[in-house]
């Protein structure tokens, strides 16, 4: 089989297409024929070497993706060969045509929904569901921040948010992303750029800030964004790319509190549910994935550079293999 290998650890280039020994599952691991993969920040942090905990080395990056079921461990019920599914995480990499899964790993894809479009759905909308709702502890009426609503985690974020009858302040550094976010159901969306910016959300709060803010570049908006809480608000950081300094009596002044969202640390039990709700939104038509850009296993590497870029208006997406036929 063809997969991506990383046998050092630095840029996008270091990506490699290396043809791989086949794949086998174990009694409780399935086997899945990927279509498709989703590129991610931490993947690219991981591949750096700029991460807590780093694979050996050589290594398939990848934790999401999509396809279908190819083969089923002969302890394992309730799955069938050629069954649509996507994942959060894998165990050997989704950046290749073949991975090996743990059930827990493995979720039904609806038919609706396209592999390309499953592919998005992992890391980007557990991380949203869990930082919205478990991390930051929002509920319905109350109002969100989503700084940087453009990419993967943002939009899943915007959609979530008003499925849950939140109040959706977003921002965008593009007017195309703009639009693509209020399109999304944001309430009002802001350019970050422009220096006004701060005051026009407190404007449209009528001066009392937001319950939460999702913050996707910690380093660069932090301190901008503790002025924008309200009291006994709090920043989920999701993103951050380097250290920042912060004035602490913005925090003071509001009793607010900056906490951290890591999808990779939640509770099984919570991940379990996040999933579950995740399938009844996109049964439901109210959660929506949106696909910025595809690019073939071969340019892996053009992938994972574009991902890191500003400006995203969705998620990066790998095609690993050709959907077949019946699926």
């Amino acid at each position: 089989m063809r997969a991506i290998i990383v046998e050092k650890f630095g840029g996008p280039e270091v990506l490699t297409l290396r043809q791989q020994p086949e794949l086998r599952p174990s009694p409780e691991q399935l086997l899945v024929r990927l279509h498709t993969a989703g590129v991610n920040p931490v993947d690219g942090y991981i591949r750096s070497g700029n991460y807590g905990s780093l694979p050996a080395l050589p290594y398939t990056p990848g934790m999401d993706g999509a396809g279908v079921v190819e083969a089923v461990g002969s302890q394992l019920r309730g799955y069938r060969k050629g069954q649509r599914v996507y994942l959060s995480g894998s165990l050997t990499g989704t950046y290749a045509e073949f991975c090996l899964c743990l059930p827990t790993q493995v979720h039904a894809l609806p038919a609706q929904i396209s592999f390309e479009e499953g592919a998005c759905l992992g890391i980007p909308y557990a991380t949203a569901s869990y930082s919205l709702f478990y991390r930051g502890a929002l509920k319905k009426g109350q109002s969100v921040l989503i700084h940087g609503a453009t990419g993967g985690v943002g939009l899943a974020a915007v959609q979530l948010a008003k499925r849950a009858g939140l109040r959706v302040f977003a921002t965008g550094g593009t007017e195309s992303g703009r639009q693509l976010v209020m399109g999304h159901g944001a309430d009002y969306v802001f350019d970050h750029h422009q220096p006004a910016y701060q005051q026009q959300i407190l404007e449209s709060t009528q001066g009392e800030g937001v319950n939460v803010i999702l913050e996707m570049l910690a380093n660069v908006n932090l301190g901008r964004d503790l002025p924008l809480l309200s009291k006994g608000g709090c920043v989920v950081i999701v993103g951050s790319r380097g250290p920042v300094q912060i004035q602490p009596r913005d925090l003071m002044t509001r009793e607010a509190d900056i906490r951290g969202a890591m999808i990779l640390q939640a509770p099984s039990g919570v991940l379990a549910r996040i999933h579950t709700d995740l399938l009844t939104g996109l049964n439901e038509g109210t959660l929506k994935p949106v696909v910025w850009a595809v690019f073939d296993l071969e340019h892996a590497c053009d992938a994972a550079a574009l991902q890191m870029q500003p400006g995203a208006s969705g998620k990066v997406v790998i095609s690993c293999s050709p959907p077949t036929a019946d699926a």
